[in-house]
């Protein structure tokens, strides 16, 4: 049969050859035992099962390490694991531990290795046991101070030398690792860097172990370097904007001493312009010696600038769009869902002024606004003008209002200052509402805020006050004065967490306002006081707290006071016990027409904080008294 098939078809013998070797070859891919180059089976077999297993018995800092890092468990699944390639991960096992653990300050360990045969094992053919116990920690015997170089006694910088010598951790008797040793190093760097002396440098560092003994002695020489202070802020990259007008927005304050903090808080202002996508700043007078030059050249750069430098900033930016659309969709417990779109125009044509526009289309609360300011003057100060359509509730009415503002304001490191001519033309609609009415108003405001952080701050104050005086246009018109003012003061308290040095504080608010004008004076209703919702008093609906009218519906009072006490303490919640804070609260506050007869609402209510990179972010759940209700206030980021 076979004999007629080859003469049949002759392609089939080839065919037939080839066949019959893949199959004895595909005999080797069959589950089996595997030999190394010496014969010997391999560690790990083709079952899937991992090389060994692996367990490390020491104390639990030094398990977590090891259990980490040990080079051991990088190859304990390795499928084709080699017993010659065991062994010698085996026989360096020891110095992987010492290189280990001696970042922990344990310079002699006593390390075991022990190897299990366990060929019945379902979890792998040996099983590999680590055992370390690791002596004594080494123990700071000598811990040294010192700084060279032009400012090395320079008397401006002793605070900040005194500073590092109180918060240098590695004091005699403490423990000595790897960690606290580069922490310690740096540290101390940062408060040099941080002010007066931003290229300082490291001189000579030492840390000389006697494993002997388990003792070391520590030293660190740094070279603060020049003394720098601030000179012009130069912008680079400007095409379509004023970079005069610009430095004046940043206001990097010339002549004063080099502050970290101080750069930082400018690069953020002129990022909060609007002007720009991009903002990087340098100083322009720095030491020319480039990092792989020697140290001799390194020296001659930095002799070569003096004891003190008046640096320039420069300020290398890239410049944003002429103008920008915004699309947003939002929640508020406050107003339900709304729906918004911004326009931004950084250069008005004609004008030059900055253009920022808004349409929120809002069941509640829809509004129509546009206000153009200008780039600050020589003096800091910077005109601007503003016009607002809006529709809005108050208390049990609502409220149809244009105004039209003009005035100057002028920003400084913590304080704001306005002063403004402001229309107001206000039509409440409901059963019982006043007349519309108008007014001019002539007001004044001063701003100081006083927080250790703009977006996230965690101690500190802010006052702010308002003072008015105007008079009605329609109806008739009568005199007035407008009169409001808010403090808050964050108040850390307790002891700080060992781990995260946090601490628990209180946040204390206040506020209030009152009118004056006769009795029968009609005002526009948006110059009226209301309370109750997220940023008031919680526990009752937005705007829910005013004044009365004679038939019983909430309408705006000429007074208001409020406050509030919170209690803020930091947690853990899956871990993260540095974003996360609890709150318990109670909030107070009365709205009125007339300052005998006035009675406080009150709402308790406990809520989480999460500090989020755009500012923290607040849900409370909140009981009015009062009003017998409980409600969620929800809010994003802090302002005052």
């Amino acid at each position: 049969m076979a004999d007629r098939i080859f003469s049949e078809s002759p392609i089939v013998a080839p065919v037939l050859l080839v066949a019959l070797a893949l199959s004895l070859g595909g005999c080797s891919l069959l589950p089996g035992k595997d030999k190394d180059a010496n014969g010997d089976p391999a560690v790990a077999t083709a079952t899937g099962k991992p090389a060994f297993t692996l367990d490390v018995e020491a104390p639990k800092e030094i398990h977590d390490l090891l259990e980490k890092h040990l080079e051991l468990r990088r190859f304990q699944h390795q499928p084709d694991l080699q017993r010659r390639e065991l062994t010698r991960l085996l026989g360096a096992t020891n110095a992987n531990v010492r290189d280990l653990i001696g970042t922990l300050g344990y310079f002699s360990p006593t390390v075991t290795v022990e190897v299990t045969e366990t060929p019945d094992s379902e979890e792998a053919p040996r099983k590999v046991t680590v055992k370390v116990d690791p002596g004594p920690q080494t123990v700071i015997r000598q811990s040294e101070l010192h700084f060279s170089g032009l400012n090395a006694k320079d008397p401006d910088g002793k605070e900040q030398r005194e500073l590092i010598r109180e918060s240098w951790p590695l004091k005699t008797g403490e423990h000595f690792s790897q960690n606290a040793w580069s922490g310690a190093k740096s540290g101390g760097l940062k408060i040099l860097q941080a002010r007066r002396y931003p290229t300082a440098r490291i001189d000579t560092s030492l840390a000389d172990i006697d494993a002997d003994k388990n003792e070391a002695n520590v030293s660190v020489t740094y070279d603060p370097g020049a003394s720098y202070t601030f000179g012009p802020l130069v912008i680079e990259g400007t095409q379509r904007y004023d970079a005069v007008g610009l430095a004046r927005v940043a206001r990097l304050p010339e002549g004063e001493v080099y502050d970290q903090t101080t750069l930082l808080d400018t690069q953020q202002r002129l990022v909060s312009s609007g002007y720009f996508d991009s903002v990087f700043l340098t100083l322009a007078d720095t030491p020319n010696a480039e990092v792989g030059d020697s140290p001799q050249k390194q020296e001659e750069a930095r002799a070569e600038q003096g004891q003190h430098v008046t640096s320039p900033v420069i300020a290398k930016v890239r410049e944003a769009k002429l103008q920008k659309w915004v699309f947003g969709v939002g929640l508020s417990t406050d107003t339900g869902p709304r729906l918004s779109v911004d326009h931004i125009h950084n250069k008005v044509p004609g004008l030059g002024w900055r253009a920022v526009s808004k349409l929120q289309i809002d069941r509640k609360n829809p509004l129509l606004s546009t206000q153009l300011t200008a780039l600050p003057g020589e003096d800091y100060w910077r005109w601007f003008v503003g016009a607002k359509l809006e529709r809005e509730p108050v208390g049990d009415f609502d409220v149809n209002s244009a105004q039209l503002r003009a005035g100057r304001t002028k920003s400084e490191e913590h304080i704001d200052r306005t002063y403004y001519l402001q229309y107001d033309y206000a039509k409440t609609q409901g059963t019982g509402a006043p007349p519309a009415s108008s007014s001019l108003l002539a007001n004044y405001g001063w701003t100081g805020r006083y927080f250790n952080n703009t977006l996230s701050p965690t101690s500190g104050y802010g006052l702010g006050w308002e003072a008015g005086v105007g008079t009605t246009l329609t109806p008739q018109r009568t005199p007035f004065t407008r009169v409001t003012g808010r403090w808050m003061m964050l108040m850390p308290i307790g002891e700080r967490d060992a781990e995260t040095l946090r601490r628990s504080r209180l946040q204390l608010r206040a506020w209030g306002g009152a009118i004056t004008a006769r009795k029968n004076a009609e005002l526009p209703m948006t110059l009226m006081f209301l309370a109750g919702g997220d940023n008031s008093i919680r526990g009752y609906g937005y705007q829910t707290i005013g004044a009365k009218t004679d038939n019983g519906k909430v309408i705006g009072g000429r007074y208001l006071a409020a406050g509030s006490v919170e209690w803020q303490r930091p947690i853990t919640i899956k871990g993260n016990a540095y974003d996360w804070e609890h709150a318990t609260f109670i909030d107070a506050g009365t709205v009125g027409d007339d300052a005998n007869a006035m009675y406080a609402r009150v709402g308790v209510g406990t809520g989480i904080r999460w500090r989020s990179p755009v500012g923290p972010v607040q849900a409370d759940i909140a009981y009015g008294l009062q009003s017998h209700d409980v409600r969620l206030h929800l809010r994003l980021g802090f302002n005052f």
